[in-house]
């Protein structure tokens, strides 16, 4: 058999490497010229602008994959700020309500100074124990006794005015009966006129009340009451209770005359036990023999 020779036509062209000769510098010569004239700038942008959706699909779950992992970490690191700033404002707001705490304390201790002040220095500071285990009476244990030298009777102030009554002693703690414990009574007087009066405790959460007052009496609302000192207990003049309602009911043969403290009975932590107790006067003694009768026998010498 006769093999199979190829047409003369597919041997015609130039060879391989005169080619690749051409190709090289038809290449060089567009570089050359490229970096010139930038001639290939629109080719490459269109070209650009054609192959984007390509590239968008082949890097997209790469993208996807690195937009979810910053979430999550993104979100932990704002839930740790979050923790941390909450923890923060914490601290912040208790710090806060120390300082004001302190400076109120500071204010009251300052104000019971030139309470004491104002009395000669007969005064003795004292803090609030704690109150008294009834919730029907209005008492006070401080801690201050009769080691400090506290003795019953004395009377406990805050810089408004009359707090209550010294009426327990403890080596070292003294219980205050406050002017608000029912049953408890101080003796008054009205700055405006000078009217006596006695004002009674009620009980906790209850105002206080002035008895035994006649209708046609000269007291007002907004009467401050002090106390009158004739009980040799209290000293005159401190400040007791204001008026806040007087009924005067024809029915009744006493007029109902309600007060509300002058001092802050319930919320001070430091109180001042006041030096000044006044003793009352000895009673006159009653002549221990009555005269004899006139006409009696008298038994001889």
């Amino acid at each position: 058999m006769q093999a199979t020779t190829q047409p003369v036509f597919f041997k015609q062209g130039p060879k391989p490497f005169s080619l690749l000769l051409i190709y090289a510098s038809l290449s060089l010569t567009l570089l050359v010229v490229d970096v010139r004239w930038q001639i290939l700038q629109p080719v490459r942008e269109t070209v650009s602008v054609a192959l984007y959706p390509l590239q968008w699909l082949a890097t997209a779950p790469i993208s996807a994959a690195q937009q979810v992992g910053d979430y999550f970490v993104s979100q932990t690191a704002l839930q740790r700020e979050n923790r941390k700033l909450q923890d923060d404002k914490l601290l912040a707001s208790s710090e806060l309500m120390r300082l004001q705490a302190l400076r109120q304390e500071n204010t009251q201790l300052r104000a019971l100074l030139s309470t004491r002040a104002a009395h000669q220095g007969k005064g003795t500071l004292t803090e609030v124990l704690y109150n008294d285990r009834d919730p029907f009476t209005a008492k006070l244990v401080v801690d201050r006794g009769e080691s400090s030298g506290v003795r019953l009777g004395q009377v406990v102030i805050d810089p408004q005015g009359v707090v209550g009554q010294v009426t327990r002693l403890q080596p070292l703690t003294a219980e205050v009966t406050l002017v608000s414990n029912k049953g408890h009574t101080v003796p008054v007087q009205v700055v405006r006129n000078g009217v006596r009066a006695v004002l009674y405790g009620l009980g906790p959460e209850n105002p206080l009340e002035v008895h035994w007052m006649p209708l046609n009496a000269d007291i007002r609302s907004d009467d401050v009451l002090v106390t009158s000192g004739i009980d040799g207990t209290y000293p005159p003049g401190l400040p007791v209770a204001r008026v806040k309602r007087v009924d005067r009911n024809a029915g009744s043969a006493f007029a109902r005359i309600s007060c509300e403290p002058a001092a802050d009975i319930d919320k001070h932590r430091f109180l001042l036990i006041l030096d000044e107790r006044r003793d009352q006067p000895a009673r006159p003694v009653e002549q221990a023999a009555k005269p004899a009768r006139r006409g009696a026998h008298k038994e001889p010498a």
